[in-house]
């Protein structure tokens, strides 16, 4: 049987499923040098291009897609296989992974509410942006965020909130409210890991920018909501994660806006598919998880 080999397809499918070099690293915990010389390796085996760097991230080609769908359900078969004959631990809590913003903003400080309506269960929440390793049971589940038109096998869409610019009172005394966006696009924005978000929403407003957008670059959402909040620029949020400062007038929406860049989704451990458990997380982040 003539298989590239293993190690080679590990890192591509991490980097078609994570969309980036880097976030691939992190996934499968190796360096971003290791997975990008594997997937060049891999192509060189194949003899075709399979992905291609844009500044959103990475994309697949067309045969890039075609391999990944086999992958990727080849390692899903893999993991349940695993799971299914590692021997049966008991399983009290409920390990969820989530992303940060979400995590910190809107999770916690529902804990107490969630371990009632789990029965009591024991939950362990993690903030954090990469997929866990179901097979290896890092954890049980994953919120995750994404376009819904792009989401990992098997994930459920949760909730596509409207994301908006916020900046807190102080600074906007100090430098002034947005009059419009082409005021805006020149104010000193906060950014993630890219500028790609704030292009994107300008984009979806229909703006066409003209020159680099100013601002830091924080790499996490908690990082640049906590920099809104402390006056050092205008920031990207949702209502899930910023509705208690708004509403306490500690950040102040700019302009009026109705875009959406993407949801929360719901990825359940293929293990843990049907757990009583499960099922009444996922039902109360059903009933409680909404996008004002």
């Amino acid at each position: 049987m003539n298989l590239p080999p293993l190690i080679m397809l590990r890192a591509f499918e991490a980097v078609a499923r994570m969309g980036s070099m880097r976030k691939a690293a992190d996934d499968i915990g190796v360096s971003h040098t290791v997975v990008s010389r594997h997937v060049r390796n891999l192509e060189h085996w194949m003899n075709l291009k399979l992905v291609t760097a844009t500044p959103r991230g990475v994309v697949l080609t067309p045969q890039g897609e075609t391999l990944f769908a086999s992958v990727s359900r080849a390692f899903r078969i893999i993991a349940n296989t695993t799971a299914e004959l590692r021997p049966a631990s008991p399983r009290s809590g409920l390990s969820i992974w989530c992303m940060p913003g979400l995590a910190t903003r809107w999770m916690t400080p529902r804990l107490s509410e969630i371990e009632g309506a789990m029965g009591g269960v024991e939950i362990s929440l993690r903030a954090i942006d990469r997929m866990p390793d179901f097979a290896a049971r890092e954890a049980d589940l994953m919120i995750g965020f994404g376009r819904f038109d792009a989401l990992p096998a098997g994930a459920k869409p949760l909730v596509l909130p409207r994301m908006f610019p916020v900046a807190s009172p102080q600074w906007i005394a100090r430098s002034g409210m947005p009059k419009d966006l082409a005021a805006l696009a020149q104010a000193p924005l906060i950014h993630e890991e890219s500028r790609q978000q704030w292009t994107d929403w300008f984009d979806a407003m229909g703006i066409k920018l003209q020159g680099e957008l100013r601002g830091p670059r924080l790499w996490d959402a908690n990082l640049g909501f906590d920099a809104a909040l402390a006056g050092q620029g205008v920031a990207l949020v949702t209502r899930l994660t910023a509705g208690t400062e708004i509403e306490g007038g500690r950040l102040v929406e700019i302009l009026q806006s109705a875009v959406h860049l993407g949801g929360y989704y719901l990825l359940i451990a293929p293990q843990r598919i049907g757990d009583p458990a499960l099922v009444r997380f996922e039902q109360w982040l059903e009933m409680h998880l909404s996008a004002p």
